[in-house]
């Protein structure tokens, strides 16, 4: 765990080959967490590091889900055991699937599977039910809400595009914008920085104006779930960069469908992958994520149209 600003704890969790940065604000008021990892990063990670500071359970007011996904809410469970006075939070287009671990596989990670012939492996899936423990949703957050911590008050900002109710907190006193997955870089990574897999962001358009949105705020501190800590010029860097790679995405679309052929989003993805990022085949496909959503924008501008091959969705250029 490190503090980052005054009131900012940030405290890393290991994940697999990767960690889930959770951050904690503290204030003379009470504090809030921003995220609880997986089931295991509570008892393992969070509950202990609280202890070595000197935190306090019962001055935990809030608990934040940034977004549903299970490796930021798995921990609710375990945390509300312990916490049980916290209110529990999430953004109102993500509360079903931040209480319901069915939900969130159907919805989200099982998207793709008839639509497109894309699934998560069955032990990917098993491990998303055993890593998560879910709990209702006390308040849902639009964007907009604030929490009073004292000595400063943290803003909720709506940011969807890797999620439908993705959400943000700007510590404006602190400069510091705390945005877990609302933005994705180039490559989600490894704890030693190789790349794991592309920048699952999903709906494109709105992914652009959060961006946006976030670096006209002009933060000096911009703190992610899984990435480093980015500080002074290398926070526009980053949300720069990840502007850059839609445009990427883009370009290598317009090249691989410009011959004339109707592909399927995965036939696209395995003619693509190589111009888009250095990962493994398997890792690869989870393409499939930005890419149908940069397809379904370039769909509604008219340069793209979308078919049916047997039941599999397939994308044809016509620009």
């Amino acid at each position: 765990m490190m503090q980052v600003r005054h009131g900012i704890h940030r405290i890393q969790a290991p994940l697999g080959e990767r960690f889930i940065a959770m951050y904690l604000l503290t204030g003379p008021e009470g504090a809030l967490l921003f995220d609880t990892g997986v089931a295991d990063s509570v008892p393992g990670t969070l509950l202990p590091t609280l202890e070595e500071i000197g935190f306090d359970l019962a001055d935990l007011r809030w608990v934040v889900s940034s977004h549903c996904d299970f490796d930021h809410t798995g921990g609710n469970a375990a945390l509300a055991a312990a916490a049980p006075h916290a209110e529990f939070l999430a953004g109102r287009a993500d509360v079903a699937m931040t209480e319901d671990v069915e939900a969130l596989i159907a919805g989200r990670y099982g998207e793709f599977a008839v639509r497109d012939g894309f699934d998560d492996p069955p032990e990917t899936t098993a491990e998303v039910r055993r890593s998560t423990g879910l709990v209702p949703v006390a308040r849902a957050l639009d964007g907009g809400e604030t929490f009073d911590l004292g000595d400063r008050t943290i803003e909720v900002l709506a940011v969807p595009g890797h999620s439908p109710g993705h959400l943000a907190l700007w510590d404006a006193a602190n400069g510091t914008l705390l945005i877990s997955d609302a933005v994705l870089g180039e490559t989600v990574p490894t704890a030693d920085g190789r790349a794991a897999f592309p920048p699952t962001y999903r709906d494109t358009a709105r992914y652009v104006d959060s961006i946006r949105r976030l670096r006209a705020l002009d933060a000096e501190l911009l703190l992610t779930a899984h990435y480093p800590v980015y500080e002074g010029a290398a926070v526009a860097g980053f949300l720069d960069d990840s502007l850059a790679y839609v445009e990427r995405v883009d370009r290598v679309i317009e090249q691989v469908l410009a011959g004339g052929e109707e592909l399927t989003s995965l036939e696209l993805i395995r003619r693509a992958a190589a111009d888009l990022g250095p990962w493994p085949a398997a890792a690869a496909e989870y393409l499939i994520f930005p890419m149908t959503g940069n397809l379904e924008r370039l769909v509604q501008q008219g340069r793209v149209v979308e078919g049916d091959r047997d039941g599999i969705r397939t994308w044809r250029w016509v620009a």
